[in-house]
């Protein structure tokens, strides 16, 4: 990959990195295409199987405490707002913090779309952060600002001298790819160009992005037999927090879809290890994933003592449940970075997975290589039934 971050601008994950939203055939057949770069998405003038992009750019970026979100746009555009905000409360009051982040929409009427609203996005700009002073600001596009080709970056560089906080303008716009994870990439292109500073010393941390601090006090735990102290990206992150995840000893993510864009970037920008194993899910999944965060951290040996420890606990458990599980079949439709992992535990539990459903599929993540839990799939010989962003609803 190769990250420009002058530019505020992202490229599509169809463009990137091949990524296709219609398939119908087989995991193998579909691991094999993505291997040899033939496979070629459906063509859909139609589809209800994908959200917008938008929403989860916004999503991400308004998690992030203390900060402003200025989505440029119809009021409509931000009517996901309501629902993020009270999310973004509801996790900090959980983790027992508070944040003053707001999500500010600019409001435009027929008058703006027809002859622009730069001057007046660069009043609410200024207004936003004498109101609410920040931490940093994100200027957001939206469909109708992409359309008129309202400059965005030129209000944001004016008022820069003007603004004492990191300011960037974020290209949202909802129409500009038809897969949502897309919004992951472009959140995680402001916060590398805007607030990630060059490291100045390392750190026994490691940046762990997942979705809402998931099991946050368990990871806690896990790491610290390592001694090692995860950063959570981007729930309740602050500026400063996330302006040092360049000191950390490595990446990881829960998701392959939600992290791939960050992982590679710290890695390709400031040196910082990007752990591409398949994810933390079953049996094969914890252990592979332990072991690389053990090599690149130098803590091997740790890690081995810590697996054996664990196996002695829950491998009888396990056991036990795939006896209740056995003969039991499974249809699965979850998100690309879930759907190929969870039928890789389905598995390894005696499950027969019978059909899977991606809500999109990534053929290449941003190192060229097939995706780890398609690569593991393939080379355990497991097979069903695949497709891509074929559910609709209607």
């Amino acid at each position: 990959m190769a990250l420009n971050l002058k530019s505020s601008n992202v490229a599509t994950r169809e463009n990137r990195i091949g990524s296709i939203t219609g398939y119908i055939g087989t995991l193998s057949d579909l691991a094999n295409q993505s291997s040899c770069g033939t496979l070629k998405g459906c063509s859909r003038c139609f589809s209800q199987s994908s959200t917008c992009l938008s929403s989860c750019a916004l999503g991400q970026l308004s998690a992030i405490r203390d900060v402003a979100i200025i989505h440029h746009g119809p009021a409509g555009c931000s009517a996901a707002s309501a629902g993020a905000y009270y999310l973004d409360k509801v996790m900090a009051k959980k983790r027992g913090v508070t944040t003053n982040t707001v999500y500010v929409g600019t409001d435009m009427n027929e008058n703006d779309t027809i002859f622009g609203s730069a001057e007046r996005l660069r009043k609410i700009i200024l207004e936003v952060n004498k109101r609410y002073s920040p931490k940093a600001i994100f200027v957001t596009s939206s469909c109708a600002t992409g359309i008129i080709g309202e400059d965005i970056d030129s209000v944001v560089d004016d008022v820069k001298d003007e603004v004492e906080v990191p300011i960037v303008a974020v290209h949202c716009e909802g129409f500009k790819s038809r897969i949502w994870a897309t919004g992951f990439d472009i959140s995680d292109h402001a916060v590398l160009s805007s607030i990630v500073q060059p490291p100045r010393q390392k750190r026994n941390t490691i940046n762990f992005k997942n979705f809402y601090e998931s099991a946050r006090p368990e990871i806690i735990e896990i790491f610290k037999n390592f001694d090692l102290e995860p950063i959570f990206l981007y729930c309740n992150s602050t500026i400063e927090e996330l302006s040092h995840i360049s000191e950390s000893l490595a990446t990881t993510c829960i998701c392959g879809t939600l992290g791939n864009y960050l992982g590679n970037g710290l890695e390709e920008t400031y040196g910082v290890p990007y752990i591409r194993t398949i994810n933390p899910l079953g049996i094969a999944g914890f252990e592979t994933w332990l072991r690389a965060i053990g090599r690149v951290t130098d803590r091997s040996e740790a890690v081995e003592n810590y697996i054996e420890e664990q196996r002695k606990i829950y491998i009888p458990q396990i056991e036990e449940i795939k006896k209740e599980l056995k003969g039991l079949r499974a249809v699965l439709g979850m998100g690309p970075g879930y759907t190929f992992e969870v039928s890789r535990v389905l598995d390894e539990l005696g499950v027969e997975v019978v059909w899977a459903l991606a809500w999109h599929y990534d053929k290449k993540y941003e190192n060229g290589e097939v995706p780890p839990s398609m690569k593991y799939l393939l080379e355990n010989d497991v097979d069903f039934e695949a497709s891509v962003a074929d559910q609709q609803n209607y």
